[in-house]
């Protein structure tokens, strides 16, 4: 099952990249998404997984969907890029490979023989709400800011004009 999400994973990003279609670019996304979340089921990180549906998968995605639908450039076909855009983002993207590969190749990873404690709802729940070192509400906060102003942004952008 890794291979087959792992698999999944790669072809939908590189769809989602390379489709000139926005509404298909977003719904190669929504696979990918539910693809990771099909890796944290598999790595027994539900609590994980189930964030991952219900917020990316089930909210941003729906989100950039109704987006899409909000404008009016929703049949329009975004022009192939000249090979000024993409020898860059070819070469980026060759970077980022061989850095990933490296990285990971020079790493000497080893399992976990150490048994891990069970964590709780309580204390999920709380380091959710606790606001310190370890917790996760203030990076909660900055994200949905920051999916406001580019929500608002694209729809600023993709309003239709009327010169």
């Amino acid at each position: 099952m890794f291979f087959v999400f792992s698999v999944v994973i790669v072809v939908f990003s590189i769809l989602t990249v390379t489709s000139r279609r926005i509404l298909r670019a977003a719904t190669f996304l929504l696979f990918v998404l539910v693809s990771t979340a099909g890796l944290y089921f598999l790595l027994r990180f539900n609590f994980l997984a189930a964030i991952q549906l219900t917020l990316y998968a089930g909210g941003i995605v729906v989100l950039i969907i109704f987006s899409i639908l909000l404008t009016s450039h929703i049949s329009e076909k975004l022009p192939a890029p000249g090979w000024r855009k993409a020898l860059p983002a070819a070469f980026v993207a060759l970077f980022g490979l061989v850095f990933t590969s490296s990285v990971i190749l020079m790493n000497n990873f080893q399992g976990v023989t150490s048994t891990v404690e069970r964590t709780d709802i309580t204390r999920i729940g709380e380091s959710l709400l606790y606001t310190g070192k370890f917790g996760y509400a203030l990076p909660f906060e900055v994200i949905s800011i920051l999916l406001l102003a580019a929500m608002i942004g694209a729809i600023v952008l993709a309003k239709k004009r009327k010169d």
